[in-house]
């Protein structure tokens, strides 16, 4: 899994930052997660190839995290796309979208597929050979969720030197990459195990969107590789995250100890801040591998 932050800072977009989007690439897949002003910009910042994009997950229907959606559609347009695009967000999202299309009779020349969410319950909703997508439902001021990303395991690694040990013809590596045990000429059955690795360890990546401090979300989340969580205030306006439905750097950090989260990344930075490494100094007091999302950085996950 490689993470690209397109934009990691709350509300308004600036010169120097922008809203929230980041780019998942697993096993050469693109997932585009949430889509602020400037995200199609930060795409070309970012030499990531457009057309690689089949999938966008909106995390809510706040302007900071999807205001970039139609222009990215647009662009598409523009660009003469014709691989279908799916999108995944709150019931509503179909509505706004097609709206600007028609009155600015601007329809796209590929098929548009919206998934449209409102279950308040967890739910797998994108799931192919490699990758499970589910929902962390979220608390904030309108309907919220977060993503789970988690990567399926692949085949069994071929042990050359025992399979050729054993004379094995090719013909049967890829049962044995499946798993399965192998009969002899002389009937001996080899297990598996001595003629396979274990494959590469299955990667997880949630991403905790919009959201007050909620202790319900840690199940679904239970031992995820990569955790990020809004961050938007430092403990001093910690009433003021209550009252806006958001998080502080700390509460961010106390999801990822109990969840056992391996790392934690901030972002979703309120602007009044000058200094982002303030939040980080604040989560590692609770939760040492806490890093900080920032525009244009890459996390190899």
């Amino acid at each position: 899994m490689k993470l690209t932050i397109l934009g990691c800072y709350a509300a308004t977009p600036r010169t120097f930052t922008n809203p929230t989007s980041q780019l998942l690439e697993i096993k050469n897949k693109y997932f585009l997660i949430d889509c602020g002003e400037g995200t199609q910009v930060a795409l070309r910042k970012n030499k990531i190839k457009f057309f690689k994009i089949n999938h966008i997950f909106i995390s809510h229907l706040h302007g900071d995290h999807f205001f970039g959606l139609i222009g990215l559609i647009s662009t598409f347009s523009l660009l003469k796309r014709t691989t279908d695009l799916h999108i995944y967000g709150p019931k509503g999202i179909k509505e706004i979208i097609v709206l600007q299309l028609r009155l600015s009779k601007s329809w796209t020349n590929y098929e548009l597929f919206f998934h449209e969410l409102e279950s308040d319950s967890t739910e797998i909703i994108f799931e192919n050979k490699t990758v499970s997508v589910s929902t962390i439902p979220l608390k904030h001021r309108v309907y919220t969720n977060g993503f789970l990303f988690q990567e399926k395991l692949g085949a069994r690694k071929l042990n050359v030197a025992a399979v050729e040990a054993y004379q094995i013809n090719s013909c049967y590596f890829q049962n044995i990459k499946n798993g399965k045990d192998i009969v002899l000429e002389d009937n001996r059955v080899i297990p598996n195990h001595e003629l396979t690795f274990d494959p590469i360890a299955a990667k997880s990546y949630a991403f905790c969107s919009d959201t007050v401090y909620d202790e319900a979300i840690i199940p679904l989340i239970e031992n995820v590789d990569v955790l990020y969580h809004e961050s938007t205030f430092l403990q001093t306006e910690e009433a003021l995250a209550k009252l806006t439905l958001h998080s502080t750097a700390v509460e961010a950090a106390t999801i990822a100890l109990k969840a056992n989260a391996k790392q934690l990344i901030l972002g979703h930075y309120s602007t009044r801040y000058e200094n982002i490494s303030l939040f980080q100094e604040e989560a590692k007091t609770v939760f040492p591998e806490s890093y900080l999302a920032d525009d244009g950085k890459i996390f190899e996950l």
